[in-house]
């Protein structure tokens, strides 16, 4: 009576047999349950408020990185500085936009659940997550050799691109756990 308790969560037990051989005769024996559970409540995933922690969390990091980089600093003099704008720039409105989504999912209390489109939000996300690493570590990359070059780089405005790379990173690794969440979830609408 185990699955009563786990209650809306159980889609079915299924038994395992198996058939074995003793004295002569061949008979069936039950080894295990195994326990189908539906995913639909996937911490992290679309609709849920920790998707929603997560997005609001990809905006804040994206925004900041993007603040960092751009106000007051000649961020255009280098091809990875650049970079990191750009992927920046695509990826707060996804996270606001998703953000929206999640938020109003959770208000009405009703999760998206069509695999069309879970599918393309993870598609979405690892993309987004895979260039927000890259931009994160060649950001990252420049920034350690400009400090290691004598006097090349002024320190407040190398400190901003290392806050700014840092952001990026943080961004990136609240991508990557929505992404993970998304795909976990998603061979159980398939």
């Amino acid at each position: 009576r185990f699955h009563e308790k786990l209650g809306k969560n159980v889609v079915g037990v299924r038994r395992r047999f198996e058939m074995r051989k003793g004295e002569g005769n061949e008979f069936w024996v039950c080894d295990e349950l195994i326990w189908l559970l539906r995913m639909d409540e996937v911490p992290g995933s679309v609709g849920t408020t920790a998707g929603f922690s997560l997005r609001l969390g990809q905006t804040f990091f994206s925004s900041a990185s993007l603040l960092f980089m751009s106000l007051g600093v000649e961020f255009y003099s280098y091809t990875a500085f650049c970079f990191l704008v750009t992927i920046m720039g695509l990826v707060i409105p996804w996270s606001f936009t998703l953000g929206l989504v999640d938020g109003y999912s959770v208000l009405v209390k009703c999760p998206l659940r069509q695999p069309g489109v879970l599918l393309l939000i993870v598609i979405g996300d690892w993309v987004l997550s895979i260039l927000t690493l890259a931009a994160a570590c060649s950001t990252a990359s420049v920034v350690d050799l400009l400090l290691q070059s004598d006097g090349y780089c002024p320190q407040k405005i190398c400190s901003r691109y290392q806050l700014s790379a840092a952001m990026a990173f943080l961004s990136w690794f609240l991508s990557v756990a929505s992404a993970l969440f998304n795909l976990w979830l998603l061979p159980s609408l398939l």
